[in-house]
């Protein structure tokens, strides 16, 4: 199975920081629209494709555009929503990355199927998770990756996130210079 992450396309909040980082539900920019519609073209959907997105505006705006005249599976998970990288209890997780309630993906993004299962972490994120939680999640979403019997699965989320799933499925360690840029792609065979 292939998975293959990818970070969102260019978002409202990061233009004018750091006041912009605490702008709450940002989108994506015009110019994140425009890498999302050439995600069209650098993977083409079909309808055996999977996309699990984060339940963020920005991640699910990318992943509706590319989408977009396929029809593919789209899942939204807490498990791939934002994530501190390096984890640091001291910091404060900003508004910019608060989950959208499930109600609100459900009337604003009705073509996604809604992971439920995942209860607690819908209410709470994955954000400040330590790492020894986050190795649970990872070990918990990878399986259920397995099971759905695909042979590549798009992750669309965020930077912090796909570092620390590289992070936790390579073994190696890793740091902010590892983050993929906007519209980057991360594949790992698993």
């Amino acid at each position: 199975m292939e998975l293959v992450f990818i970070r969102h396309g260019q978002e409202e909040h990061t233009l004018f920081p750091p006041e912009s980082l605490h702008i709450t539900d940002p989108g994506l920019t015009e110019a994140g629209r425009l890498q999302a519609i050439s995600l069209q073209k650098q993977f083409p959907l079909s309808e055996t494709d999977l996309i699990i997105s984060s339940p963020l505006r920005r991640t699910l705006q990318t992943a509706q555009i590319w989408s977009e005249g396929t029809c593919c599976e789209k899942v939204v998970s807490p498990l791939v929503s934002p994530r501190m990288f390096p984890q640091n209890p001291e910091w404060a997780a900003l508004p910019c990355d608060n989950l959208l309630p499930k109600e609100k993906v459900k009337e604003e993004f009705n073509d996604f199927f809604i992971e439920e299962q995942f209860g607690e972490w819908w209410s709470k994120g994955i954000n400040k998770s330590s790492e020894q939680v986050f190795a649970s999640i990872a070990k918990r979403f990878l399986n259920r990756c397995k099971q759905t019997g695909k042979e590549r699965i798009y992750i669309i989320s965020h930077d912090g996130t796909i570092t620390s799933y590289r992070q936790y499925m390579t073994g190696r360690k890793l740091s902010r210079n590892d983050f993929p840029k906007e519209i980057g792609d991360l594949k790992i065979n698993f």
